[in-house]
């Protein structure tokens, strides 16, 4: 069986995390998928940032939607990086990309991107909020998509229900909040899984323990250690 590997924004652990530094690092060390992570600038931009705000990852501050692409290209993201446009971000590695929104006017911004420029096939889209993965696929039919979780208690129970509802074919869920019983129900219900993140050799085992179908990593070292195929 083979074990999806996902660079974690690029590889977080080694490189500023959603730069093209890190992209590419991921793709040279043998990352299946790069996942990143997209807002809109001020100006209608699609960038590369996880937070809503710029204070934690670059040298500037203030909230992402208040910042034009030219001033969010001004900052520095680490090591000289500047925020990447999602265009870059295309045209600097070639593997496929997971790429998380988490609101409804980025994912249609998107995806007038990916019908543009005929993306489906390459581009997952991924998010936390079952509404933005339904509304994507009737943007962009056919689209894959992906749902992201964090359960606590109870909620791991309406999961495999949530990813279904949603049309995701993938459900990502913290590696920690996973247990066994919604490995075997997802996958019981055709859905693949993963687990985020996977940054240490116990955390790799636990995934391979839990049957997952891959798991996110930031670090390069994870990936070459040959330990993801069975």
């Amino acid at each position: 069986m083979t074990f999806l590997t996902i660079g974690h924004r690029g590889v977080m652990g080694a490189e500023p995390e959603n730069t093209l530094r890190s992209f590419v690092r991921a793709e040279r060390s043998g990352m299946d998928v790069v996942a990143l992570d997209l807002r809109l600038s001020k100006d209608g931009a699609l960038v590369a940032l996880h937070d809503a705000e710029v204070d934690r990852t670059t040298d500037g501050s203030g909230a992402v939607a208040d910042l034009t692409l030219a001033e969010l290209r001004g900052l520095d993201a680490g090591r000289g990086e500047r925020v990447p446009l999602f265009e870059e971000v295309l045209e600097a590695v070639r593997v496929p990309l997971q790429v998380s929104v988490g609101d409804l006017a980025t994912a249609s911004v998107l995806a007038e991107l990916l019908r543009r420029r005929d993306l489906g096939a390459r581009v997952e889209v991924a998010s936390f909020h079952g509404p933005v993965l339904a509304g994507t696929a009737r943007l962009v039919p056919g689209i894959r998509t992906a749902l992201y979780a964090r359960p606590r208690g109870a909620e791991a129970e309406g999961l495999v229900d949530r990813a279904l509802a949603a049309g995701a074919a993938t459900l990502a869920v913290e590696l920690r909040r996973l247990t066994l019983q919604t490995v075997e129900a997802a996958h019981a219900a055709g859905l693949r899984v993963t687990g985020w993140t996977v940054d240490t050799l116990d955390q790799l085992r636990l995934a391979r323990a839990l049957g997952l179908d891959g798991a996110s990593t930031g670090f390069p070292e994870i990936r070459s250690t040959g330990r993801f195929t069975a």
